[in-house]
């Protein structure tokens, strides 16, 4: 049984925490003992020393460990993790269940009460993710906790607990049979190709599903669509199945250009159709206005923090300035796909954004529909950061 040791909620602090709040912060502790280790189980306690809720410690970029329990006798041991995985699996059964989408997450950290920690699947392969070495060092529990609820081809895991927030580049294979790679997933009867053993990235981001789909059933067809920030293209190749007239994919990783190829290929299209573009995402959105290029759909969906040779982007000062690049360059009545996975800043902001940037531009808009998280990725009202994917269809008016 792990040592519990006492951490003291300031007085302001303590009610959030008793209302659900699960993100343990620096600044809501009364004194922080910096020689504490990770994983350590952590009590907190409200100034009265009235018992609040345990948890764990561990520094990721978010804070300095997550509440795991609010029951004062529960312990965090393999039956803990076990009932936590239990209910995350079965919240996830019409995925599991689906004949046309077999890549989705199956633990969405606090939102299934394990903050810290995610765990994607596949098609009979599991991915963990642990954020902090405080919840690695739960690794054997959790990992024999999923064992003995799934069957599965193999298990894959990605520390991403660098200090500077990095992944951590080694052999990512856990338990069962090694895969070969990659394996051929299906998202909405649309194929991608995934690496489990390849750096940080798999191939696909799984939280832009129903966004992919919509611009497929809804938007694509006899369009020419430009996907800035593209990765591997995965919203192009939607795109393309939707019937559009052409994609153009533009990223500034040198990998982009394999991997976009690639996606096209194992849906039987032809790449060669398409642009696909190695290149600064803000260079190219100068050479579109210069060569007067214009599109029907522009689909902006930048990292929410990205540094090149020549600027740093962040989507909290810069996502206004680039949607009027992207205005410029997207025809009346067109379709822009604004989309953000930065959590410093809510939908009222991000719409902000928007709207100052249609005026500055002296342009009118309508925004047309939004999206956020799809329902594997579950979030609690407690915690609202927890729910970052905000993407709004606009149309530019004429």
């Amino acid at each position: 049984m792990k040592k519990e040791m006492n951490f003291t909620v300031k007085g302001k602090f303590a009610s959030k925490y008793k209302s659900g709040y699960p993100l343990i912060s620096k600044e809501a502790i009364v004194k922080l003992n910096d020689s504490i280790e990770e994983g350590t189980i952590i009590r907190l306690v409200d100034e009265k020393n009235q018992f609040i809720a345990k948890g764990y410690f561990g520094k990721q970029n978010k804070g300095f460990g997550w509440v795991l329990s609010r029951d004062e006798k529960e312990q965090i041991d393999q039956e803990f993790f076990k009932e936590k995985l239990r209910a995350a699996i079965d919240y996830r059964k019409p995925f599991f269940n689906s004949q046309d989408t077999n890549a989705f997450r199956v633990v969405n950290g606090e939102g299934d009460g394990l903050g810290g920690l995610t765990i994607e699947y596949f098609d009979g392969y599991y991915l963990i993710n642990w954020y902090s070495i405080g919840i690695y060092k739960f690794r054997e529990l959790i990992i024999n906790a999923l064992k003995e609820l799934v069957e599965f081809k193999a298990i894959y895991q990605k520390k991403r607990f660098d200090v500077s927030g990095k992944y951590i580049e080694e052999d990512d294979f856990v338990a069962g049979e090694r895969g070969t790679f990659p394996i051929i997933v299906k998202e909405n009867g649309v194929n991608f190709a995934v690496y489990l053993n390849e750096g940080a990235m798999v191939g696909v981001f799984l939280d832009q599903r129903e966004v992919r789909k919509r611009i497929r059933d809804a938007y694509a067809e006899g369009k020419h669509i430009l996907n800035t920030f593209s990765y591997t293209g995965a919203f192009s190749v939607f795109g393309a199945v939707g019937g559009a007239a052409k994609t153009t994919s533009v990223d500034l990783a040198n990998r982009s250009m394999s991997k976009t190829i690639e996606q096209f290929s194992v849906n039987g299209l032809d790449y060669e159709a398409q642009d696909i573009i190695v290149e600064d995402v803000f260079r190219y959105f100068k050479y579109a206005v210069k060569k007067e290029l214009t599109f029907d759909m522009v689909i902006l969906d930048p990292p929410s923090f990205a540094r090149s040779k020549k600027m740093v982007f962040s989507a909290e000062k810069d996502y206004k300035d680039l949607l009027k690049e992207t205005i410029a360059i997207t025809k009346d009545e067109g379709i822009i796909v604004a989309s953000t996975n930065s959590s410093a800043f809510n939908m009222k902001k991000f719409k902000g954004f928007i709207d100052q940037a249609f005026k500055e531009s002296s342009r009118k808009y309508q925004l047309v529909e939004e999206f956020s998280l799809p329902k594997d990725f579950k979030t609690i009202k407690e915690f609202p950061e927890g729910s970052y994917l905000k993407v709004v269809f606009i149309k530019k008016l004429a």
